[in-house]
C-alpha cells in the first residue's frame, strides 16, 4: 500500500468525530451531523426522535418530534413533523458541518459551520455522561456513575408541554412566531408574581397580560395565589392541575392516547390528543373558544371577526392597508399622512368595534362633542364610553360605506412554504483525501505567506490600513479594545448573572482577564453592518465625561455585537428608588449629574448625541452615588445640521417618559430628552411613577406631571411641597432647593418644545439657585 495513501487514511480516522448512527442515546465523542438524516436519536419504544430538523431553507434547529409511520419516505415529511421542543429555535445553524456533539467534559453542544458555539448545556462531569431520549419525550444528559441527571430538556420547554412533564416557576412556554416560521413569537406562558399561571402578549410596542381576564381579581377567575409552589402537570389522561387552582380535563379524557399541550402562534394554549401516531390531531381543550379576545391577534389598526363554521378573520381599518401580507401581526399602516388642518378631518363610527390598547386616557362625564374636540387635539383613537370607538380619518379617506371589509385573499391563513433564511454554500465536489491534500497545500502556503508578511513588517515602518478597512477593523487605533466573544462569554460565565436590560439588549456583570468587573450588554441579533457598528462605537469611545457610563470596549463578531462598560456598584436610579434609599441630598445631586451629563452629550461633544430614552434604568450610580447616563451611544449620533432637521422612522423610549412630539409626528431635536429629564426628577421628588395613574381626592385619575400640575396650580410652589413630595423625605429636605428642582422640573416638561430649557440651561438654573435663564 502507497505509504502517502496510509498517512491520509490515519491522518482522516484522528480528524473525523464519531458520528452516531441511530439509536436512543449518544455516547461521550459522539456527534449528530447535519449532513446525515440517518444521525438520530429515537427513544426505545420509537415515540419520538431527536435530531437536526430544518426550519428553512439550508437552516436547521435541535428539535424532539414526534415519530409518525413512515415519516421518511417524503423528502417534504419534515414539513408534517409535530415538534414539542426546541433547542436553538431563534438561531438556526447551517446545513452544512453543523453538529451537535456531547464532549468528553461532559458538556452537550451544538457548533455551527463557524465552529461557533451557537448551543449549549453548560454542564461538567468528572465521570463518564451520556445522552437520552425517552419515550416521555425527555431528552436527559445523565452523569453514567453517580445517576445525576446533569440536564434535561423538560427544564426548558419550547412551546409545548408534555404529559408528565413539570411546569415550574422557572420554565415559561413562548409561541412560534407563525405556522412556518419556529422563532420565539409574541405570547408567553408563565407563572408570575403573584403565583398566577397567566398568558403575556409580548408585542413590538405593548404588553399586556390577557389571561385570565385581568380585569377581575384572581378569586373571580377561580384562581388562588395563596400557594408558594407554582407547579402544574398534565397527565396522560388528560386531566391538568396548577397550583393556582387551575384544572381541567380533555374532552376525550382517558388513557392509550398520545398528548400535548401548547401554546400556538395565536396566543391561544390548546391541548391536543390523538389515539395513535399518522393520525390528525384534535384539539381537546383550549383556553379561548373565540381567538379575538386574543391581544395583538390581527395586529394594529386591524379588526378581528370570528365565525365558528369559517374561523377568524383580519382586516385593515378603513383608511389603512396591511403592513406585511405574509404576516397579520404587522398589523396595518396608514394610507394619508398624520398631519390634519382645521376641518380637514371626520370620524368614522364603528360599531360594536373594542380596541385594546388606544384607552390610554379616560375622561368621565364627557358628551360625544367633547370626546371629538378632544380627539382633534392630538392624532390618534378614541373609545367613548357610549360603547361605540371614532376613527378619526382625513375627508379624502373617509368612505360613506361605513363597514370595515376584509382584504381580499388575506384571511388568517398564514405561508406554508419553508421560511428562506438566506444561508447559500457552494456545494463540496472533493473527496475527502483530495481535500486533505488541499488543505495541507494551503497550510504549507499560509506558512510561507505569514513569514512573508513577518519580514515585511520588520523592513516597513507602516503598513497600508486600506487592509483594515476592507476587513470592518476600523477602531484598532482609538484606545479601547476588540474583544472576543468567547472572551466575553467566559468572562460572565457564559452570560450568567444579568444584572439589567437596557435598549435592544441585556446586560450581564462580568470579570474581565485583567480582573477588572465589567458590565456586558450583549445587543439584539444584529440587522446593522459591521462598519455601521463599529463607527458608531468609535463614537462613543470619544465621548468622555464623568457623568456618563465609560465605555471600556466592544466586540463585533459574526451576528453577535457586544459593548463593555464600567461596572457600577449602585445599580440604576431605577432600583434605588424603589428601595427607598436615596435621601434628599442624594436625590439633588443626581439630578444635577444627570443634567450635566446631558448637556455634555446635546452641546459639548463632536457628534451631538441625543438619548432618546432617559428614565431612571438608564441612570447608573457609583459607589459615591453619582449618576452616569447608560445606553445613550446607540441611540441617534447627529452632526450639527442633523440635529436641528433630524427624522425618525419609528417612536423611541418609554411609555411614561416620552414626549409629545413623538405622538404628534413633530420634528425630533434635543428637547425630547429634556423632556425625559423632567418627568425623572418629578419621579424623584415625588416617589411616584409616571407610568402608573396617580389618584386624588375627587376619584379621578390623573397622570403624574398633570397631578403635580394641578397641586401646584396658583399657588407659591413652597407652601404646598409638602403635599407631593415623596413621604420617605420625613421633612428632611431643602425646601428652597425643592422650590428650585420643582420649577426646573416643569418646565423642562413643557408641551411646547420650544417652552422648555435646554440642558445646560438646567444645570445652570440647579447651581445658580434658580436664576432663569431665557429659554428661547
Amino acid at each position: 500500500m502507497d505509504p502517502l495513501f496510509l498517512i491520509l487514511l490515519l491522518s482522516l480516522a484522528i480528524t473525523s468525530p464519531t458520528s452516531s448512527s441511530t439509536s436512543d442515546s449518544l455516547s461521550e465523542g459522539s456527534s449528530l451531523s447535519v449532513e446525515k438524516p440517518e444521525d438520530v436519536l429515537i427513544s426505545p419504544a420509537g415515540v419520538f426522535t431527536a435530531g437536526f430538523h430544518q426550519v428553512g431553507n439550508n437552516s436547521y434547529c435541535i428539535a424532539i418530534w414526534f415519530n409518525e409511520p413512515s415519516s421518511s419516505s417524503s423528502p417534504d415529511s419534515y414539513q408534517n413533523r409535530t415538534v414539542v421542543w426546541m433547542a436553538n429555535r431563534d438561531q438556526p445553524v447551517n446545513g452544512k458541518r453543523s453538529m451537535l456533539s456531547l464532549l468528553k467534559t461532559g458538556n452537550l453542544i451544538l457548533t455551527d459551520a463557524a465552529q461557533s458555539h451557537v448551543w449549549t448545556t453548560t454542564t461538567t462531569s468528572i465521570s463518564p455522561a451520556r445522552l437520552s431520549l425517552h419515550d416521555s419525550g425527555n431528552l436527559v444528559l445523565l452523569n453514567l456513575k453517580t445517576k445525576v441527571v446533569l440536564w434535561q430538556s423538560f427544564d426548558s420547554p419550547t412551546d409545548t408541554l408534555l404529559p408528565l412533564q413539570p411546569f415550574t416557576r422557572t420554565a415559561i412556554l413562548v409561541s412560534s412566531r407563525s405556522q412556518s416560521n419556529f422563532s420565539s413569537g409574541f405570547y408567553k406562558l408563565f407563572f408570575d408574581n403573584d403565583n398566577l399561571l397567566r398568558l403575556l402578549f409580548d408585542g413590538p410596542e405593548i404588553s399586556s397580560v390577557y389571561w385570565p381576564n385581568p380585569a377581575y381579581v384572581s378569586w373571580d377567575n377561580e384562581r388562588s395565589t395563596y400557594n408558594s409552589s407554582r407547579t402544574a402537570v398534565l397527565d396522560s389522561l388528560g386531566s391538568f392541575a396548577s397550583s393556582d387552582n387551575l384544572t381541567f380535563l380533555a374532552a376525550d379524557y382517558g388513557a392509550k392516547l398520545q398528548r400535548r399541550l401548547t401554546i400556538d402562534f395565536d396566543g391561544n394554549v390548546r391541548l391536543y390528543s390523538r389515539k395513535m401516531p399518522g393520525e390528525s390531531w384534535v384539539v381537546s381543550w383550549q383556553a379561548f373558544s373565540d381567538p379575538c379576545v386574543i391581544h395583538g391577534i390581527c395586529g394594529a389598526n386591524s379588526i378581528c371577526s370570528y365565525d365558528p363554521s369559517s374561523g377568524r378573520k383580519c382586516s385593515c381599518l378603513s383608511g389603512y392597508q396591511m403592513e406585511n401580507h405574509t404576516d397579520w401581526s404587522s398589523g396595518c399602516q396608514p394610507e394619508f399622512q398624520f398631519s390634519y388642518g382645521e376641518g380637514e378631518s371626520r370620524f368614522l363610527q364603528l360599531a360594536q368595534v373594542e380596541f385594546y390598547g388606544y384607552d390610554y386616557n379616560e375622561y368621565q362625564n364627557y358628551s360625544y362633542g367633547d370626546c371629538e374636540k378632544r380627539c382633534l387635539l392630538r392624532s390618534g383613537h378614541r373609545w367613548n364610553t357610549q360603547g361605540y370607538f371614532y376613527l378619526r380619518l382625513p375627508k379624502a379617506h373617509l368612505f360613506s360605506n361605513t363597514d370595515i371589509k376584509p382584504l381580499t385573499n388575506l384571511g388568517f391563513s398564514c405561508t406554508e412554504k419553508v421560511v428562506d433564511l438566506g444561508r447559500e454554500y457552494v456545494k463540496d465536489r472533493v473527496s475527502k483525501p483530495e481535500k486533505f491534500l488541499l488543505w495541507f497545500a494551503y497550510g504549507v502556503g499560509g506558512v510561507e505567506i505569514i513569514c512573508i508578511i513577518l519580514v515585511w513588517g520588520l523592513l516597513s515602518s507602516t503598513f497600508s490600513k486600506s487592509n483594515e478597512d476592507i476587513h470592518g477593523y476600523l477602531l484598532t487605533a482609538t484606545g479601547f479594545k476588540r474583544f472576543g466573544y468567547a472572551e466575553l462569554k467566559t468572562a460572565t460565565r457564559g452570560f450568567s448573572e444579568e444584572i439589567g436590560r437596557g435598549a435592544g439588549g441585556v446586560v450581564y456583570k462580568g470579570i474581565l482577564a485583567d480582573q477588572r468587573v465589567a458590565a456586558i450588554k450583549l445587543l439584539g441579533e444584529a440587522n446593522q453592518a459591521e462598519a455601521e457598528f463599529l463607527a458608531e462605537a468609535s463614537t462613543i469611545e470619544k465621548v468622555n465625561h464623568m457623568n456618563l457610563i465609560e465605555m471600556w470596549g466592544y466586540c463585533s463578531e459574526g451576528k453577535h455585537r457586544l459593548l463593555v462598560y464600567e461596572y457600577m456598584e449602585h445599580g440604576s436610579l431605577a432600583q434605588k428608588l424603589a428601595s427607598h434609599e436615596l435621601d434628599w441630598e442624594n436625590r439633588f445631586e443626581i439630578a444635577v449629574g444627570t443634567a450635566k451629563g446631558l448637556a455634555y452629550l446635546h452641546e459639548e461633544c463632536l457628534e451631538w448625541v441625543l438619548h432618546c430614552d432617559v428614565k431612571p434604568q438608564n441612570i447608573l450610580l457609583d459607589s459615591n452615588f453619582q449618576p452616569k447616563v447608560a445606553d445613550f451611544g446607540l441611540s441617534k449620533i447627529l452632526n450639527r445640521d442633523e440635529l436641528r432637521n433630524s427624522s425618525f422612522s419609528r417612536i423611541r423610549g418609554t411609555r411614561g417618559y416620552i414626549a409629545p412630539e413623538w405622538v404628534y409626528n413633530l420634528p425630533i431635536t434635543s428637547k425630547v430628552d429634556v423632556y425625559s429629564y423632567g418627568v425623572v426628577v418629578l419621579e424623584m421628588v415625588t416617589g411616584k411613577n409616571p407610568t402608573m395613574d396617580v389618584e386624588i381626592t375627587d376619584g379621578e385619575q390623573r397622570r403624574l406631571i398633570m397631578w403635580v400640575r394641578e397641586k401646584l396650580n396658583g399657588t407659591e410652589i413652597a407652601s404646598r411641597i409638602g403635599e407631593i413630595i415623596d413621604p420617605s423625605f420625613e421633612g428632611n429636605y431643602d425646601v428652597e432647593k425643592m422650590e428650585i428642582l420643582l420649577t426646573v422640573a416643569l418646565h423642562c416638561v413643557e408641551e411646547d418644545k420650544d417652552s422648555r430649557p435646554t440642558m445646560s440651561q438646567v444645570v445652570e438654573m440647579l447651581q445658580h439657585h434658580g436664576k432663569e435663564s431665557q429659554w428661547q
